[in-house]
């Protein structure tokens, strides 16, 4: 199917889903379910440029699986920190900022968010439209998704458990991954699109697929992603945090500047 049609309807989808959500969170008080909508709605667009699309079945199958099963494992993990942890503090802050117009303000936050998916699913378009099987670089992609989704749900099960310990309350979770980076998930997650890069290598529309890295790093860098949690970090961990930034790469694993304490 050589239009948009595809994403037409991923973004139809998502505007349903994120009114539902919005109206989910108007009764809890917890924005924090549209970050699990997002996840989950890229999921969705994955499995319909794979079923709309009519590239070669083997790069819509990869597309189908790495994009469907990427987007069950972190939008799982995140409805797990919807139902039993507090809203997480980014909309907390939103919602003291916006005051008596937070809920008209969240509900045009939870529709942006239908364009980012729209937006990420460019690459999951490129691979469906693949004409023709390069199986190097079906297995190249395989390697880095494979290799991302075991780093991101080390990361983020490293990270719970530490939380768990009610000794490190307030502490920075120095573990691990995050002896090495202070952001290792969003590492991962962001390493996690260049699959789609890969797997489409005979797309026509190849160009496409770097939607998604760069605009993940652009997001996770500068605006929704590092600056709001080490905001967050800041104000609830202090110098400790403050440590932890001079001596911690920001997202790319690196090897820590000082001892770690």
């Amino acid at each position: 199917m050589n239009s948009w049609l595809p994403l037409l309807w991923l973004w139809l989808i998502s505007i349903a889903m994120m009114a539902a959500g919005w109206w989910w969170q108007r009764t809890r008080s917890n924005a924090t379910i549209v970050d699990a909508l997002w996840a989950a709605g890229l999921g969705i667009g994955a499995l319909l440029m794979a079923i709309l699309e009519d590239g070669e079945m083997w790069p819509r199958i990869a597309v189908a699986l790495a994009g469907g099963l990427w987007s069950l494992r972190l939008a799982s993990h995140l409805f797990a920190r919807v139902r039993h942890d507090p809203e997480d503090g980014r909309y907390q802050a939103m919602r003291r900022h916006w005051q008596g117009s937070a809920q008209w303000k969240f509900f045009i936050f939870f529709q942006a968010q239908t364009v980012v998916i729209v937006l990420f699913a460019l690459p999951f378009l490129a691979v469906a439209r693949t004409p023709r099987t390069n199986a190097f670089w079906l297995v190249v992609g395989g390697a880095i998704w494979l290799l991302s989704v075991i780093g991101e749900t080390i990361a983020d099960r490293q990270l719970r458990r530490f939380r768990a310990d009610a000794a490190n309350r307030a502490k920075v979770c120095r573990v691990g991954l995050w002896r090495y980076s202070r952001h290792p998930n969003y590492f991962f997650e962001w390493l996690h699109w260049f699959a789609y890069v890969a797997f489409a290598a005979s797309s026509p529309v190849w160009g496409l697929t770097w939607v998604g890295p760069v605009a993940m790093y652009a997001f996770l860098r500068w605006f929704t992603g590092i600056p709001w949690t080490e905001m967050q970090a800041l104000r609830t961990r202090g110098d400790d945090y403050r440590a932890y930034q001079q001596s911690t790469s920001v997202l790319i694993p690196w090897f820590p500047k000082q001892p770690v304490r």
